[in-house]
């Protein structure tokens, strides 16, 4: 650890001292307020997939990330990039080493903001519950942070339309929906209120049950509880498949009667959608999109 406080000084130094040469600041938004930087930066540490995602939309390229990544959607050129440990287990000798002048974190890395900030400047880029409004909000800080503003516009314009057309559809099908996330043969529900709370929010879902006590692991339930709630659209996201845990899938999970006999089996409307999507990229505009595209080629389908 000696050796390691030693090299962390020493790159934060020479990183501060060559950010700040013949640069213009940049203040952007973060999840925790403004903050300014003296120059837009240029070698970025990621640690968080969200982050990652919503930089890779820009065309920007990091310095170092976490493994794995869990989705597959992002760019090729990530896997010839240095990682730097995990979300919950960074490798600080390893960032340290890159002389990055920026270390974005995000929910699972931010506890460690402090040590990280002997290295470089950190940008807690979080998304919270409300990942459609946060995942935008964060889009609009990296577009000023990396002088990428009006492609961030351009993305954040295309979101809102898909966001708005498919609200409609929604709401022109009517019916009430359960969010449900499986857990190998375990189950719980989320509201309006969770983390997956803005597919009732911002798509217009209504919840099939109120008052579903809110956590980030939502609600413990049963298959009879389900069967009661009787929604008209179940969406489901399967938290085994995010991880790769290598647990019982969704699918296998929900094939019994009370899960058949509710109007979601009976209508063809159990929407499994893409888990690491949500679970983990949730609010980076790349997750955003395939989560509004699988809503949106399920209700087609109907």
């Amino acid at each position: 650890m000696r050796y390691a406080s030693r090299v962390l000084s020493a790159v934060a130094v020479l990183a501060s001292s060559a950010f700040a040469v013949l640069a213009d600041p940049v203040t952007f938004e973060t999840a925790t307020g403004e903050m300014t930087l003296p120059a837009a930066p240029e070698r970025i540490v990621v640690l968080d997939i969200s982050a990652l995602d919503t930089m890779s939309a820009l065309g920007v390229t990091p310095v170092g990330v976490i493994t794995p990544l869990y989705v597959d959607y992002l760019p090729e050129a990530l896997s010839e990039v240095p990682t730097v440990g995990s979300f919950f287990e960074p490798d600080f000798e390893a960032i340290a080493a890159l002389a990055p002048d920026l270390i974005v974190v995000g929910p699972r890395a931010v506890a460690m903001a402090d040590p990280l900030s002997h290295i470089a400047p950190v940008a807690d880029m979080s998304v919270g519950t409300d990942a459609m409004s946060d995942g935008l909000a964060r889009l609009e800080g990296f577009g000023r942070m990396l002088d990428r503003e009006d492609a961030a516009a351009e993305i954040a314009s295309g979101l809102e339309a898909k966001r708005a057309e498919l609200r409609e559809a929604v709401e022109a099908q009517g019916g009430t929906a359960l969010i449900l996330m499986t857990n190998g043969p375990k189950m719980s529900v989320f509201g309006p209120g969770s983390r997956f709370g803005w597919l009732h929010t911002e798509l217009g879902f209504t919840p099939a049950v109120e008052g579903i006590t809110e956590n980030r692991h939502g609600e413990a339930v049963s298959f009879e509880y389900v069967a009661e709630a009787d929604p008209g659209t179940l969406l489901v996201v399967d938290r085994g498949a995010a991880i790769g845990d290598g647990t019982q899938s969704a699918q296998a999970t929900l094939d019994n009667s009370l899960i058949a006999g509710t109007e979601a089996a009976q209508a063809g409307r159990i929407i499994y959608l893409s888990s690491a999507e949500l679970y983990i990229a949730t609010g980076g505009v790349g997750s955003l999109n395939r989560t509004l595209d699988e809503v949106a080629a399920a209700l087609n389908a109907m």
